[in-house]
């Protein structure tokens, strides 16, 4: 990310809920996680550190205004970044790093396992299953993340409308809604809830609540909005419609989703210069170009 970006135009650190969260984990801890309020990607990880109690200290950083201690740990600058003490009492200094927010939560979800202190697991315990999570995991992140940003990102000079931009998005989400609904089938009435595994809360779920808090924003910058059918307007799509407003509903009502989230206008003037397709990121750059995220 160019060091050139006008970060005056971003507020400085989190409010709300997620300002108390961090204020709640300032203190110095050997497992340290580097992140930016604003971005969804370290929202990922933060849901899970809150999901399974793990302690740790969050640091609050400028990713387009990189301090070189934080490159020397990340040379790429960027956030989350995850820095684990190298011995395992965490009694050095030294840590090793790891980053890509999936990476980061399969992590800590493998290695925080004692479930009478961190909880269940984010994934299933059987192969199949967990590897059918990781299918719907690289959906989310190859497909209705990707289709946020070309939608958010549409201006009229586009080469593509923006109601194909909405038609986009909207299918994969349908994709996903879809998926739950068929695994709904298969569990039966007993096991039903409203996340991607029914009753259990897992990576699945992890890996869409920040965009699913964001959504209010097209709502906000682009013509037309979201574009999701109100109640029995959806015609043949209407159990698939009701099934991902179930879903929706409990992720944005998640406690571990509102506690690290900041209030709306931070949201709203942070994303400003992308419903502008202004932005210098390297997200909104690499929608630009139609490759994948970084």
């Amino acid at each position: 990310m160019p060091a050139s970006v006008d970060t005056s135009l971003l507020p400085a650190s989190t409010t709300g809920a997620a300002a108390k969260l961090a204020a709640a984990h300032a203190a110095e801890h050997p497992l340290k996680l580097y992140g930016g309020w604003f971005c969804p990607f370290v929202q990922r990880t933060w849901i899970v550190l809150h999901e399974k109690r793990i302690p740790h200290q969050y640091v609050e950083i400028n990713p387009y205004a990189k301090a070189p201690e934080f490159l020397a740990l990340n040379p790429r600058g960027l956030v989350p970044t995850l820095a684990v003490p190298v011995d395992e009492k965490g009694e050095g200094k030294k840590r090793k790093p790891l980053y890509e927010s999936s990476v980061i939560c399969e992590y800590l979800d493998e290695a925080y396992v004692k479930e009478s202190e961190y909880g269940p697991p984010l994934l299933p315990r059987d192969p199949y299953e967990r590897a059918r999570c990781r299918l719907w995991m690289d959906h989310i992140s190859g497909k209705i993340v990707p289709g946020f940003y070309r939608f958010i990102q549409h201006t009229p000079e586009k080469t593509y409308t923006i109601e194909e931009a909405r038609e986009s998005f909207l299918g994969h989400i349908k994709t996903l809604a879809r998926e739950m609904l068929d695994g709904d089938a298969e569990r039966g009435s007993d096991e039903s809830g409203p996340w991607f595994l029914g009753t259990t809360f897992s990576l699945v779920d992890v890996m869409l609540a920040p965009w699913a808090k964001r959504l209010f924003l097209i709502d906000h910058y682009k013509p037309g909005g979201l574009g999701v059918p109100a109640k029995d307007q959806a015609g043949a799509d209407e159990e698939v419609w009701a099934r991902w407003r179930k879903w929706f509903d409990a992720i944005v009502a998640r406690q571990s989703v509102k506690d690290t989230w900041s209030d709306d206008e931070q949201y709203i003037a942070a994303y400003k210069r992308y419903a502008e397709d202004t932005t210098q990121s390297e997200v909104a750059q690499a929608t630009r170009k139609g490759e994948k995220l970084p």
